[in-house]
Formats: C-alpha cells, structure tokens, sequence
C-alpha cells in the first residue's frame, strides 16, 4: 500500500514538473528579458528552416525534390520516359551530395512465382542504377536488392494495386 502511494506520488510530481516546465518556457518567450530573447531568436530560426524543408542530403530530401521510385508495366524491367526524367532528376541530385549512398531496391507484383519475381526486381533496380551509371553516377554509390513480390507498397489483387507494386524504391544509406 505504501509503495502504490509513493509511486503514484512520483508519477503526479513528475507530470507536474513536465506541466510547469512548458508553462515556463511559454512564460519565458513572452518574458522580453534580453537573454531569453536571444536564445528563443535563434531557437526559432533553427525551427522555422527546418520547417521550410527537409535536411539536404537526406531520404526526406530526395523525396520531396524528385521522388523516390519509379513505376514499370506488367513483366517489363525498361525504364519508360517518366521513370527516365525520374531517375536523371536522382543523378544530378546525387552529384550535388557526394557522400551520399543510395540502395535500389526492386519490387514486383504477386503474379509470377517467387524466384522469377526475385529476378525481374533485381532487373528492375538494375535498370535504375544502369542508367544512373550512365548519368556520371560512380557505381560504388549504388547498391541493388531485389525484393520481388516479397513487400508490396498496396495489399490486393488489382491491376491498381499491381501497378504500385511494380516498382524500383530509391532508399539513402
């Protein structure tokens, strides 16, 4: 009994602490004292360009400023002209972050039996990282994995459903 009142007294104490110290520092940014400004100033300039976009260089990044797959019709591991533009958009946004590494991975739909869809996904990343190669991308920057019918991005048996699981997924290491 006196070990339930002594924990529930450390829980309400330390939800308290966790109340006040929000109340404090809402209380502290409308302060105007010239130490908590200056803290609060560049604080908020560090959040506000954070929330202008993600960091560069990061998975985030690449997705909001070119897209992270490209798409491929039934059996086929071609890249067609969306998926080109897409993958010339990711080498010159490789090219401007050097140090980053990228892994391709290869996907298909769950038509086809399991082996030969390992194959057309590996095919599939290997056309991604071909033509990235081809666009001045060192190939030690880009690694493939196949993962066939194994992970599909929409679950059901649709030809919907199908064309978002036959894809090439751009991933940052």
């Amino acid at each position: 009994m006196r070990f339930k009142l002594l924990t529930m007294f450390a829980a309400a104490l330390f939800l308290s602490a966790c109340a006040s110290n929000s109340d404090n520092n809402a209380d502290g940014s409308n302060d105007g004292s010239s130490a908590t400004t200056g803290t609060t100033d560049q604080s908020s300039s560090v959040s506000s360009s954070s929330i202008q976009g993600p960091q560069p260089g990061t998975l985030e990044h690449l997705v909001v400023n070119v897209g992270d797959r490209v798409f491929y019709g039934y059996d086929q591991s071609d890249l067609q002209a969306e998926g080109q533009k897409t993958t010339e958009a990711l080498a010159v946004w490789m090219n401007s972050y050097p140090a980053v590494t990228l892994t391709v991975e290869g996907h298909a739909d769950e038509r086809g039996t399991r082996e030969y869809n390992l194959a057309l996904g590996e095919r599939r990343a290997n056309s991604v990282r071909d033509y990235l190669v081809a666009l001045g991308v060192n190939p030690n920057r880009v690694q493939v994995v196949s993962y066939g019918k194994e992970r599909p991005a929409v679950l059901g048996s649709t030809e919907e459903a199908w064309a978002q699981n036959r894809r090439a997924v751009f991933v940052v290491n």
